[in-house]
């Protein structure tokens, strides 16, 4: 069986030069480093980068840093000698030599140990590993290292090896945020909700309506793609299998007793009116709420939503609320407009909408 690269679905011009930059690298037989946020495929980046190269038909090996202690992780990757501690009964083989003549990928690794980093650079640099025990083997893999930690702050802090930062950063492939690749939202949700379908044995997707539409591409996705397919696997569940999906629960911890932590889950307190008094006449409404005016006040997340809220009123007003010709002019998708302006409470009054 010939192994091919795993799937990756986007066509965003971030996410494409993304992966253009991994099959250049691909090919080279050197260490290479994967940057991104939680949830943006790291994994799948490293396996591609395994496939694509000459040792696509020998081990790929896979290793959390981050879910062993030191002594453990420093056994787990190098092995030991029978009799090494107490325990070890027989020789293990670790996965660095598990790995010998293909990839080795080490997730998280910003949080290994400086002793194992030492250990890792010897590797790296020499093709030398010395099991727990004493006994020294050689070795050829490709390493592959990710995290979402900045190496370079780290290394200069002294919480990182700067020599093995060297060693591992003949390239870095940076993924983007899937807030940078707002128009893959769509068709990953739909890719998404058709497996989970298939999962359910429905026999059919009906959809998302246009407002669901609007609440995914207006979330700012801090849990990435790995959010996204479970915000949409989870409302596909939830759902009448013979409508449209409209509610995507975004938050699932949002009962009627905590309300979502979400803003665009979160819907508006209802106005309550004071007891024995006649309710006020509405006012008539402006043609967009007042958008606030940044500050160097507050928090930077508060003045980051301030100026942002005022862009997107000021490009509306512009283009007379066309919100096509609106979202056109910022390099959005509609339904990431859309998504914005609800978040923004800036949805144009019904008479004011081309």
């Amino acid at each position: 069986m010939v192994a091919t690269p795993p799937s990756l679905l986007g066509e965003s011009p971030a996410f494409l030069a993304a992966l253009a930059h991994v099959s250049r690298v691909a090919p080279l037989e050197r260490p290479v480093l994967v940057i991104g946020e939680r949830g943006t495929g790291k994994e799948l980046i490293a396996a591609r980068l395994h496939y694509l190269s000459q040792r696509w038909d020998r081990p790929f090996v896979k290793v959390n840093c981050a879910a062993l202690p030191e002594s453990l992780l420093d056994s787990e990757l190098f092995g030991h000698e029978a009799g090494a501690f107490t325990g070890a009964t027989r020789r293990q083989i670790g996965r660095i030599e598990q790995a010998d003549g293909g990839t080795l990928f080490l997730d998280e690794i910003a949080t290994a140990s400086p002793a194992v980093q030492e250990k890792l650079l010897r590797a790296v640099e020499y093709g030398e590993i010395e099991r727990v025990g004493g006994r020294t083997a050689t070795v050829d893999v490709r390493v592959v290292g990710a995290t979402n930690a900045d190496l370079p702050a780290l290394a200069a802090a002294g919480r990182f090896r700067a020599d093995l930062l060297d060693r591992l950063a003949f390239d870095v492939v940076t993924l983007p945020p899937l807030r940078a690749r707002p128009d893959d939202i769509p068709p990953l949700a739909e890719h998404f909700a058709l497996g989970m379908v298939r999962e359910l044995r429905r026999p059919l997707f009906p959809g998302f309506t246009e407002d669901a539409l609007d609440r995914l591409c207006g979330h700012d996705w801090p849990g990435n793609v790995r959010e996204l397919r479970n915000a949409v696997e989870r409302s596909v569940a939830a759902a009448d299998p013979d409508e449209p999906l409209d509610h995507i629960v975004l938050d699932p911890f949002e009962s009627p007793w905590r309300p979502a932590t979400s803003p665009i889950a979160r819907p508006e307190p209802a106005r309550q009116e004071a007891p024995g008094l006649p309710a006020a006449p509405p006012a008539p409404p402006p043609a967009l709420p007042p958008a606030p005016v940044p500050t160097l006040d507050g928090g930077i997340l508060d003045q980051v939503r301030a100026f942002e809220a005022s862009i997107l009123r000021d490009s509306l007003e512009r283009h007379r609320f066309n919100q096509r010709q609106t979202a056109e002019a910022l390099g959005l998708g509609y339904h990431q407009l859309r998504g914005m302006l609800k978040k923004h409470g800036l949805i144009p009054p019904a008479h004011l909408r081309p």
